[in-house]
């Protein structure tokens, strides 16, 4: 741990993966290299896991599971507490690592690494919050008891956009409630959404086993991490084609799974138009606009409709994009090139449906991975409105009054984040309980508050829950034991 007045050595040693208790080279025979997303850099080439690497980090698991789960409450939960301080010393080398890997601009860095860190806060409670319960019983000198225990080993797969928080968001409540884990990180986030979190959780004390990083194609473990017959959790984050495919191969297995999104932010006439801008332009570009539940769809009012436009073009000229390092850029790289082709494809194809481009340009940066920020007007039917952009694109849509807005905003196959913006507290709550999402927030934007992070969605952005109680439930399992006090006939 660190001194108060030295910041520790910073971590090396991510050309090797924590398998099975010992960091080392996976066994595929290929090797990937993780770059930086704004300059091109190579970070690290790391030696890729194949099926043999993944069999054996699942059979340590199992065998170090049962200890962890037999330990004292606090014992785990020391283990999340000293896991935050690690966090807290290394907070520098930690944002850098978000910059320099993900591409996040430094704000959205340090939010990750904030929320990262309430995620270890948090998760020290859980081991005192698995509780059982006694059930009634109609049977004379019975006591029907039912005993809360971990499921044994989970399967963590997590996205590139937020890669540390949406790994550890399933890691540290799987781990604190008695658990091992098995973690494959996205292939362009390998550092900050696996193994920088595995030297975190080495150095805070975790037992050896209980959290193997694996890093590998689909074609050697991707479908095999799901498949294999050890976990009886796949926690997943991702797109919804993909979450699909791993509810298919999953077989009896509980799943949690976060999914895509198409998140409306709803202007209502009687809203403060300055401040829905406002809230509207960070979420629409936090991060590049590159987190499921940000918003994709800005449905605004007739009555208020050209004001805000007026108003928020504006704002949006105003945004910097660049380099992520530097503490003024709002908007950094695309995480690759691939993504970045396929924003610009939705550009132009939402173009030719019928939507205005009212802000828009070309890649800029080293390796042209920059796209400054996109508004487009359209209607809900216009490619950008209609998928996931996952990219700096604001599409703004005319809603003729209330009930209009609420049917556009439902009129998507994605249930995950929403918002509604109005003066009146109880106009808006009673709006969002007819919005088919996950949450939906009155007056405010899902990522404006570092506790209040997605938990979950509706129709194809998934099932299951993350965080608080909610992740309690996911990673523990009810068992019933009966006991009969008293002796008792039976029927033959």
């Amino acid at each position: 741990m660190a001194s108060d007045n030295s910041a520790p050595a910073p971590y090396d040693g991510f050309d090797r993966m924590p398998i099975a208790g010992t960091w080392r080279a996976g066994r595929a025979g290929k090797t990937a290299t993780d770059t930086n997303p704004y300059t091109g850099e190579t970070l690290t080439e790391i030696p890729l896991a194949n099926a043999d690497d993944l069999d054996e980090a699942y059979a340590r698991a199992k065998e170090a599971q049962r200890d962890w789960a037999a330990r004292l409450p606090s014992e785990r939960a020391d283990v999340m507490r000293r896991a935050a301080r690690v966090m807290e010393d290394r907070k520098d080398e930690i944002v850098d690592w978000h910059i320099k890997e993900s591409g996040a601009a430094a704000p959205a860095a340090a939010f990750e690494y904030a929320i990262t860190l309430r995620d270890f806060h948090e998760a020290s409670s859980y081991p005192y919050r698995v509780e059982g319960r006694i059930l009634p019983a109609d049977i004379e000198g019975k006591e029907s008891r039912v005993y809360r225990r971990p499921v044994g080993v989970v399967a963590v797969i997590s996205p590139w956009n937020v890669p540390m928080h949406l790994s550890n968001r399933s890691v540290a409540p799987a781990l604190a409630t008695g658990n091992a884990v098995v973690l494959k990180p996205a292939g362009d986030t390998p550092v900050t959404g696996g193994l920088l979190l595995a030297k975190v959780y080495e150095e805070a004390g975790l037992p050896e086993g209980l959290l193997s990083v694996l890093i590998g194609s689909g074609s050697d473990i991707g479908d095999a991490i799901v498949a294999h017959p050890t976990p009886r959790v796949v926690s997943f984050t991702g797109s919804t084609p993909v979450g699909k495919g791993i509810a298919e191969k999953a077989g009896l297995k509980k799943l949690s799974l976060e999914l895509g999104g198409n998140g409306p932010l709803v202007v209502l006439d009687d809203a403060d138009v300055g401040y829905a801008v406002d809230a509207a332009v960070f979420g629409k570009f936090f991060h590049q606009g590159q987190v499921c539940m940000i918003t994709n769809r800005i449905i605004v009012d007739d009555a208020v409709h050209d004001e805000f436009v007026e108003r928020y073009v504006e704002r949006v000229r105003g945004l910097k994009a660049g380099d992520p390092a530097e503490a003024d850029t709002v908007i950094g790289p695309i995480i690759n090139a691939k993504q970045l082709e396929g924003i610009q494809e939705k550009v132009a194809q939402s173009i030719a449906d019928g939507a205005q481009q009212l802000l828009g340009g070309d890649p800029t940066g080293p390796i042209g991975s920059v796209l400054p920020p996109h508004v487009l007007l359209g209607s809900n039917e216009v490619t950008s409105a209609r998928t996931e952009m996952f990219g700096p694109v604001a599409t703004i849509i005319r809603a003729r009054d209330e009930d209009d807005a609420l049917a556009i905003a439902n009129d998507t196959e994605y249930g995950l984040s929403s918002a509604v913006f109005t003066e009146d507290t109880l106009r808006g709550v009673q709006f969002a309980l007819r919005v088919e999402a996950g949450m939906t927030h009155v007056n405010d934007s899902p990522l404006n508050d570092e506790n209040n992070t997605a938990f979950g969605g509706e129709k194809d952005s998934g099932l299951g829950r993350f965080g608080g109680d909610w992740a309690i439930e996911e990673f523990t399992t009810d068992h019933w034991v009966s006991v009969q006090h008293t002796k008792r006939k039976f029927p033959f």
